[in-house]
């Protein structure tokens, strides 16, 4: 493992102080607004404003990086990132921090493009599964450690986006540094939403209830911890165990899923999500109980997402698999600009149980729509099916890192 890891140690190392030094400004900027008094939907607004960048950034820096080169564009978008981190510091008015926001989205889907293309042209066919299982440790693990800055705001409020914008800069440094060779980006075949549906119903549709579930989560977790009493060091408490439960199921479940019916396995997730939500949201909880029913909540919820990758490849050949990821991801960037916006509609109706409350009604409508699925559609036989791969919400060039085949 680690022979494996060895070449792309400058590339993990990058990761993972991006997404310390950037992973929890979603859940600040949360609080922030928050204790500023602003509604739910003002606090949603931001929150989408961040998705709808890193959508559209994940379809236009291509060009951009391919006519200046990696290292320069890396450079750029963290640079970018990190400027607008100490800009939320001086400038504090929501709308701007929605323009922000969307520049942030904008600039690391580009800082995504670069890494995942690196970690592409590192990666042999032997090791491609190691390398990707180590980018997903690093992305997660920044983005979980990272909750904990929150707690150094209580005293100095500029202090957690100054810590932000230093991580940021540190983290250009294992990039500029580098020996490794530029890559060049494989460019991703298009593969139309309608063509990904006839071939998978349940594989985008499930995709997009996700990318609405997680949205609203990342948008408005922070909001609802603190609105039945938590304080800050509790909120990056449960976001960070969100962020843990996520990552050990994952792995369990998608074994589980290689076999039996993919389908049962998708379905048993959006039911469990749905379960949890309600218990958060009809029930009075412990921080405790709250804390723990957040780590069984990001374990199922996080796992949706390569599920629905996992399935929509059981029915598609080798060469539509990687087109197909475009549309995947689009599907869920869809949903998570459109998850907040429901969410702060749920909060602004029902108060904090309205984030669970809409959160789980989205889990069971795609509950249904698998139930229906399983009733309608013949299952995959388990030797046909596609092996599990545990795959990051980024940009397409996750899904081609994944999809060389092993030798055999």
């Amino acid at each position: 493992m680690l022979t494996s890891v060895y070449p792309v140690r400058a590339i993990l190392a990058a990761i993972f102080m991006l997404m310390a030094g950037s992973g929890f400004l979603s859940t600040l900027i949360a609080v922030r607004l928050e204790q500023a008094g602003q509604s739910a939907g003002i606090i949603g607004l931001v929150a989408t404003a961040y998705f709808g960048g890193l959508m559209l950034g994940s379809l236009r820096v291509e060009r951009m990086i391919a006519s200046v080169g990696h290292i320069r564009a890396f450079a750029a978008f963290v640079t970018v990132y990190s400027a607008s981190s100490l800009t939320y510091a001086i400038i504090d008015q929501p709308a701007v921090w929605t323009g922000l926001r969307f520049i942030d989205g904008f600039a690391m889907a580009g800082v995504f493009v670069c890494l995942e293309s690196w970690l592409n042209q590192q990666a042999s066919p032997t090791s491609r599964s190691t390398i990707l299982a180590t980018y997903m440790i690093a992305l997660y693990a920044g983005q979980a450690a990272g909750q904990f800055l929150l707690n150094l705001g209580e005293n100095s409020p500029d202090l957690p986006f100054m810590i932000s914008a230093i991580l940021l800069s540190i983290a250009l440094l294992p990039i500029l540094l580098t020996k490794m060779q530029q890559p060049v980006i494989e460019r991703v075949a298009p593969f139309s939403v309608r063509k990904l549906y006839e071939a998978s119903p349940l594989g985008i549709v499930g995709t997009l209830a996700t990318g609405a579930m997680l949205g609203a989560f990342y948008a408005l977790g922070a909001v609802y911890v603190q609105r039945i009493g938590m304080d800050i060091s509790q909120v990056a408490l449960f976001t960070s165990c969100v962020i843990a439960g996520g990552v050990v199921l994952q792995y369990p479940l998608g074994i589980l899923s290689d076999r039996f019916d993919r389908r049962m396995v998708l379905n048993a997730c959006f039911i469990a999500v749905a379960a949890i939500c309600a218990v958060m949201a009809l029930l009075p909880l412990s921080p405790f109980g709250t804390i723990t029913l957040g780590s069984l909540f990001g374990g199922f919820a996080f796992a949706l997402y390569p599920l629905c990758v996992a399935h929509s490849n059981d029915h598609l050949s080798e060469d539509e698999r990687i087109g197909a990821s475009s549309g995947l991801v689009l599907a869920y960037s869809v949903g998570a600009v459109a998850g907040p916006m429901i969410a702060s509609l749920g909060m602004g109706t029902l108060g904090p149980p309205g984030l669970f409350a809409s959160i789980g009604t989205l889990a069971v409508m795609g509950a249904l729509f698998g139930l229906w699925r399983t009733i309608a559609r013949a299952p995959v036989p388990a030797e046909d099916q596609q092996a599990f791969q545990s795959l990051p919400r980024t940009t397409p060039m996750a899904a081609v890192l994944e999809s060389e085949d092993e030798p055999e």
